[in-house]
């Protein structure tokens, strides 16, 4: 399986390139709200990113069947032809980085590696699990 993941005793500097990077390739402008990764303060009061752990959640709470895995990456992904906007899946989404939009389908991270390309510190980095 592939997924974004945070490198363990690499610190985040909190610069929001990788949040820039996703906003800005998805929806070509920098809006924190716009981007599948977000930045949130940690335990020890330092910067932490939160990214998709591909957990599967949102596509079981889907009722239109918008989201599935990828049976070659292991990565859930959205079907906007399908998504309804409902909601459900940004409510039980464990690491808040679903992107609900009023105007277009729902997004998430698809473990493109644009944010790990864009991260300064090199705390980003996709893996094979």
């Amino acid at each position: 399986m592939k997924k974004l993941s945070v490198k363990k005793d690499v610190a985040c500097m909190a610069c929001l390139e990788c949040v820039r990077a996703c906003s800005e390739a998805f929806y070509k402008t920098f809006d924190p709200e716009k981007s599948a990764i977000q930045i949130v303060a940690g335990k020890n009061g330092g910067a932490k990113p939160m990214t998709c752990i591909q957990c599967g959640k949102c596509a079981k709470v889907c009722e239109a069947g918008a989201i599935t895995q990828n049976p070659k990456t292991g990565v859930y992904m959205i079907n906007k032809k399908l998504c309804t906007n409902c909601g459900k899946c940004v409510e039980v989404c464990p690491m808040k980085v679903m992107v609900a939009n009023v105007d277009a389908p729902t997004s998430k991270c698809i473990a493109c590696g644009i944010c790990v390309k864009a991260c300064p510190m090199e705390v980003l980095e996709i893996v094979e699990k």
